[in-house]
């Protein structure tokens, strides 16, 4: 089967999934190839055809464990069964010399899954109303700009970026609405307004019309703490 070409369309909904994040991440890219229906192969080429720096898939397996650091990895995890997440023993095994994603793999692998606590569920804040969605919904079905939709509704373009990659995710509109103002490259910080001590990263997200991903690189670029992310203590690590 042929694969999708890239339309106006799909390349802005492909831009605006990937964000601010750089390098964009091979799980940034699989993911973006559920969402668009195509290949990984054609959203890397795309991305890297727009300038984006992509992280490349033979980097993405991350480091390999010695038999000492399984032997040690197996003991702490068993030693303190239930207590931590794979977040949590990423940051504490090895001076957080592996990702989170490795360890996932590697405690699959070892069969010792039951010993990791469950990542802690962070309650999703509702920004829209049902009915502001179903508004929403209908002016993008109408053929409505990013900015009828925007002063309809009150909220920012950001915000409804942001909104129309969520509902274009869970399948409720078919594409993202087109701005009608897009030439000129803007200087608005997006986090301008926005109260990122008392928000999520998802919410965060939808607000300013970027990716959780995008987010994260933005608050750890800029050392600020959300509700459920601690980009300044992510920075200081990473110095």
């Amino acid at each position: 089967m042929a694969l999708p070409k890239w339309t106006d369309e799909r390349t802005e909904a492909l831009t605006n999934f990937v964000g601010s994040e750089s390098p964009v991440s091979q799980a940034t890219v699989a993911e973006a190839a559920d969402s668009l229906e195509t290949s990984t192969r054609s959203i890397s080429s795309k991305l890297r055809k727009m300038g984006y720096e992509v992280e490349l898939a033979s980097a993405a397996g991350g480091r390999s464990f010695s038999e000492t650091q399984e032997a040690t990895l197996r003991a702490f995890v068993t030693d303190n069964s239930g207590q931590y997440t794979y977040a949590q023993i990423a940051e504490h095994f090895e001076g957080g010399e592996f990702s989170p994603k490795s360890i996932q793999g590697k405690i699959l692998s070892m069969e010792l899954t039951d010993h990791v606590a469950p990542a802690p569920k962070v309650e999703a804040v509702r920004t829209y109303s049902e009915a502001e969605e179903a508004t929403f919904v209908q002016m993008v079905n109408d053929g409505a700009f990013v900015e009828a939709i925007a002063e309809a509704l009150d909220r920012s373009v950001n915000s409804v970026r942001g909104k129309a990659l969520s509902l274009l995710r869970s399948g409720d509109i078919q594409a993202i609405p087109r701005q009608e103002n897009t030439k000129g490259a803007s200087n608005v910080d997006p986090l301008e307004g926005v109260d990122v001590p008392s928000m999520t990263v998802e919410a965060i997200a939808e607000a300013i019309g970027k990716t959780a991903r995008g987010v994260k690189t933005m608050l750890t670029r800029r050392g600020l703490t959300a509700a459920d992310y601690d980009g300044a203590a992510k920075a200081a690590k990473s110095q």
